[in-house]
C-alpha cells in the first residue's frame, strides 16, 4: 500500500483528474482490492464523472500519487473522519 498517513485521504464523492487523464473521476470507495490480483490494494476506486457507474469494467482503481488535481472534495463530517481513522490504521499496519 502506497498511501502514507500524513497524506490527505479524500472522502467518497470527491472529483479528481488523474495524471495523464482527460475525464474527471469521482471517488466511490477507499482501499480498493484488485479482483484479478488479490494481493494488490489501491487507495481509491472511482468512476468517470458525470456518467458514473456504467456496468462491469467501468470502475477504475488508482493511488493518491496518481491524482493530478482535486476539483471537488466530497462530503465530510464526524462519521467520515472516524472512517478515515480506520483507513489510516490499515495503512499504518501495512507499512
Amino acid at each position: 500500500m502506497e498511501m502514507k498517513t500524513e497524506r490527505e485521504i479524500l472522502p467518497v464523492g470527491s472529483v479528481v483528474l488523474l495524471k495523464g487523464g482527460t475525464k474527471k473521476i469521482m471517488i466511490i470507495g477507499l482501499l480498493a482490492l484488485d479482483a484479478e490480483k488479490q494481493d494488490k490494494v489501491y487507495d481509491y476506486m472511482g468512476v468517470v464523472y458525470p456518467e458514473g457507474f456504467l456496468g462491469k469494467g467501468s470502475a477504475c482503481m488508482f493511488n493518491q500519487d496518481g491524482i493530478e488535481k482535486v476539483y471537488f472534495r466530497g462530503y465530510d463530517n464526524e462519521e467520515n473522519e472516524e472512517f478515515r481513522k480506520v483507513v489510516r490504521q490499515v495503512y499504518d499496519a501495512a507499512e
